[in-house]
């Protein structure tokens, strides 16, 4: 085996690619699974997030399928060799772009599909036909139905984020596709991390792969820096900003856990003079390209989002990662901060941890099987505070002023009676007046109500109801209304009187 990209038997196409693009030193990924895939076996691989497991399945299927590459015009002449599922679509998108690089030297074509794009544009590019197909499971499963998608001449199948693929329910999905494949084939199923889920799903779709495991699963790269600050809600954004300037860092991820919350801190640290740009499940695909178009560019500083961003993104040069909200899943950890000191290079992950995060952190401590220190932020004078925590602060600092006021115009006995009934313990007894000459109205009081019951004189007299006369009762009931009189308009004619005979 060879440590260099120039050492390797790779066809010349592909090596002026890999040369162009800068790559010299191979990952251990890299160098462990090329040779593998080049004798065109099934191969589980896992590596740390960031080591270079695209390059590691695409260069070496790109060099198998260089038999097939013609300049034919005709779609029949380009059918689908190689397909490549994963779990989201900005993933998707990064590896066909990564694809398309080491294949530009060659006849081979490429496309990628996705969800949350228009369908026609996709299928003007499968009808044309394509060598290598990059694909998330539900868009492709769409196309199938659809039959612009054949994919009986499939000769490599590629899971990436194999796992992730499994945690978002795509299981059905990846049954169903590869119920269309032929059953030779190789398949490759790389991830960040072995699940016994994975492991099943491999014992199920793979002949005798040959695992290589170049680190421990779930284990954090080296060269990444973590440092765990505690820090209550409301200072947050405040450390973020402490950290940015004592570190002079230019870029950074900012990750949270919910999708509204993304949009909130993406508006106030916009609202703070930071070039932010907000990515989750929300934004629509249009919106999701360009913000990390944006990024990537540099003219965005700060990329707040969710776990959607957390697997497989690779942007160069990214030198941190913040943990807004510590993760949920432990294993999104690992993940997330696998954005930054990627291929050999350094970063920093903070992450910031509240009062009611510590059982997440010991899953964390566990899972990484490191102890974690948490630090003390030390925040400089000219650094925003907390909204609420500012509130509070200045009710304690700001004392009373003269009139017996404090900096919110409350007095000292109502502020007083104020915390007294917000904790419960509202006083019982009465309160001396707060105001000089105050004096409480007089009540006014009626004697009829304070004397004693006494008895009515009349109290033998018989009850008034008693006394009443008995209404007499009719022989027709009430309910029957009697007939109206109405006058007669005419008449009845007089009967004739008959004459005795």
């Amino acid at each position: 085996m060879t440590s260099s990209f120039s050492n390797l038997s790779l066809a010349e196409p592909l090596a002026r690619a890999v040369a162009e693009m800068g790559y010299e030193s191979m990952t251990p990924i890299q160098e462990q699974a090329i040779p593998v895939v080049l004798t065109g076996q099934d191969v589980m691989g896992a590596a740390q997030t960031g080591t270079g497991k695209t390059a590691a399945f695409s260069l070496p299927l790109l060099q198998r399928l260089l038999k097939h590459e013609n300049s034919s015009t005709s779609p029949a002449r380009h059918p689908v060799r190689a397909l490549v599922l994963l779990p989201t679509r900005e993933l998707a998108d990064q590896v066909a772009q990564q694809i398309a690089l080491y294949a530009k030297h060659t006849k081979l074509r490429s496309t990628v599909v996705f969800g949350g794009m228009d369908m026609k544009p996709q299928t003007l590019e499968l009808k044309k036909g394509v060598e290598v197909l990059v694909a998330t499971p539900g868009r492709l499963l769409d196309h199938i139905e659809a039959k612009n998608a054949v994919l009986n001449q499939v000769e490599y199948v590629v899971l990436d984020e194999a796992d992730r693929m499994l945690d978002i329910g795509f299981l059905p999905d990846l049954q169903r596709i590869l119920s269309y494949l032929p059953k030779q084939r190789t398949t490759l199923l790389f991830s960040a991390t072995f699940s016994p889920e994975i492991k099943r799903l491999a014992g199920s779709y793979l002949q005798n792969p040959i695992t290589i495991e170049v680190a421990r699963p779930n284990e954090t790269a080296s060269t990444v820096e973590q440092r765990f600050y505690s820090a209550n809600d409301d200072d947050k954004r405040r450390a973020i900003h402490q950290v940015l300037k004592t570190r002079g860092i230019k870029q950074a991820f900012i990750f949270v856990n919910s999708k509204l919350g993304c949009a909130r801190l993406a508006r106030s640290l916009e609202r703070e003079g930071l070039k932010t740009a907000a990515l989750h499940g929300d934004k629509s695909q249009d919106e999701r390209l360009k913000a990390l178009e944006a990024f990537k560019k540099g003219e965005v500083d700060l990329l707040v989002c969710t776990d959607v961003a957390a697997r497989g993104l690779d942007i160069k040069d990214v030198p941190a990662v913040f943990n807004f909200d510590v993760p949920f899943n432990a294993e999104d950890y690992v993940h997330r901060i696998g954005r930054t000191g990627r291929a050999g290079a350094s970063g920093l992950a903070v992450t910031l941890v509240s009062g009611s995060d510590a059982r997440l952190v010991a899953d964390i401590e566990k899972l990484i099987k490191k102890k974690i220190d948490l630090e003390a932020v030390e925040y400089d004078e000219d650094q925003p505070r907390g909204r609420i925590n500012d509130g509070r602060r200045a009710w304690r600092e700001a004392g009373e002023t003269g009139d017996g006021r404090d900096a919110f115009g409350t007095s000292g006995p109502r502020r007083e009676r104020d915390r007294d009934h917000r904790s419960g313990r509202e006083s019982r007894e009465p309160r001396e007046p707060q105001h000089r000459g105050f004096r409480p109205a007089a009540i006014s009081r009626d004697p009829f109500f304070e004397k004693p019951y006494e008895a009515s004189a009349a109290s033998d007299a018989a009850p008034a109801w008693e006394a009443a006369k008995a209404v007499p009762r009719s022989s027709i009931s009430a309910n029957i209304k009697p007939k109206r009189k109405v006058a007669a308009l005419f008449k009845a004619a007089a009967q004739p009187e008959t004459s005795a005979q």
